[in-house]
């Protein structure tokens, strides 16, 4: 029997929910898609500064060589002052200052830039025993050697006479050596002094931690006048003692062990020195000495002239070098202590080349330097401006004492 076309629909409508309805229950719910987080890439790592340079002993691969040691740049860290990079690197007050114009030298900043001058042309001088650089303020020591004996030669920051006092040059030697030595200042040093500062020496400083001489000393041939050390080590580096050359507690004491009695000493005046190395001819220039009688302003062309010695000529010559002169007035006109070279393609680029070239090295002492990183707790070591700058150069007032007026130190520092 056919069904009637009304219930035939109706009936197909009821299969249909039917299905539908079955197909609902058996269905699940479609997840939302995963939250994906984005981790962004760690930093990369900060560079990792070299090493420090230790430059305070060189052999030469050759006799004739005149360049030694590298510049460096390291970073200021908090709580530092130029002084403080100074002593981990031996280097003198002065030395730290010219290279680094513009710097705060008590207040530097952390993460400053601060260039190390630690390469160094060798003085036009023999080398044998010591010589001492009065301009650069540094001491040089070449040690005996048997024949066929590589050159070595060790290097330390100095203190000298102040304007004055100035120490003297010439040659002599080493007379005697002196371990903690007593200080008999002369009359003539005590009034200079208390002008200078207010405080009276007294007659007889016995040895121990207020002895301005510290603990080793050499006598020289030229009696008035010795080789020390110090109670305040950050005064090396100034014109600041009636003509002695004083040096750091450590750099006196290393010294006091290599050199023996009858050692040549030779002290030279040297603001501009010409060096040969890698087939360039460099120029380390320092500020002229205030009592230096030569006219290097107006003069200066002639006088540097006469300083290239007949052997860097011959240098020049054989490498076919021609001397940029302008290059040359450039690095004499703002003597910042850093050997810079004057002939070939770097040139025109000066000091800027310079610190290109110069490695990026931690602030710490290097190893193998000769100071521990602590002072003996004898030393006075403060290091407050008003401590340090006592041991600048006089005013031209005070100056006017010279040593003619009053006379040689005597046993003097």
């Amino acid at each position: 029997m056919t069904l009637p076309r009304r219930p035939r629909f109706a009936a197909l409508a009821a299969c249909l929910l039917l299905l539908g309805g079955c197909a609902l229950v058996g269905s699940r719910p479609v997840p939302p898609p995963p939250v994906v987080h984005v981790v962004a890439p760690p930093p990369p790592p900060k560079p990792q500064l070299a090493e420090p340079i230790d430059t305070h002993e060189f052999v030469l691969a050759h006799a004739d060589d005149d360049v030694v040691g590298t510049v460096q740049i390291t970073i200021a860290r908090q709580q530092d002052t130029l002084l403080d990079i100074a002593r981990r690197f031996n280097v003198g007050f002065n030395e730290i200052a010219n290279a680094n114009p513009g710097v705060d030298i008590w207040i530097p900043k952390a993460g400053t830039k601060v260039v190390v001058p630690t390469q160094f042309v060798l003085p036009a001088a023999p080398r044998e025993g010591i010589v001492i650089d009065v301009a650069a303020l540094r001491l040089y020591y070449y040690p005996h050697r048997k024949p066929g004996d590589p050159v070595t030669v060790y290097t330390y920051p100095i203190g000298i006479g102040k304007a004055g006092w100035t120490t003297p040059e010439g040659v002599t030697h080493v007379t005697m050596r002196v371990r903690n030595p007593v200080w008999r200042p002369t009359l003539a040093l005590r009034r200079d002094h208390y002008k200078d500062t207010g405080v009276l020496y007294p007659a007889v400083v016995p040895a121990g931690p207020d002895n301005p001489l510290g603990k080793f000393e050499f006598r020289l041939g030229w009696p008035t006048y010795l080789i020390h050390g110090t109670n305040q080590p950050y005064g090396i580096g100034l014109r600041s003692s009636h003509g002695c050359v004083r040096l750091y507690p450590e750099d006196i004491e290393k010294l006091f062990q290599m050199v023996p009695v009858g050692t040549p000493v030779r002290v030279v005046n040297q603001p501009f020195l010409f060096g040969w190395r890698d087939q360039q001819l460099y120029l380390q220039a320092y500020p002229v000495l205030k009592d230096d009688r030569r006219d290097w302003s107006h003069e200066r062309q002639r006088l540097l002239t006469r300083l290239l010695s007949l052997r860097l000529r011959r240098d020049l010559q054989s490498a076919d070098r021609q001397i940029d002169w302008e290059a040359v007035a450039a690095v004499a006109a703002e003597p910042r202590g850093l050997p810079v070279p004057v002939t070939g393609t770097q040139a025109p680029a000066g000091v800027t080349a310079v610190l290109a070239a110069a490695p990026k090295v931690q602030n710490r002492i290097p190893v193998g330097a000769d100071w521990d990183g602590a002072d003996d707790p004898s030393n006075d070591n403060s290091k407050t401006p008003q401590k340090v700058l006592t041991d600048l150069e006089p005013t031209p007032a005070q100056a006017r004492t010279t040593r003619a007026a009053s006379g040689p130190s005597s046993s003097g520092t």
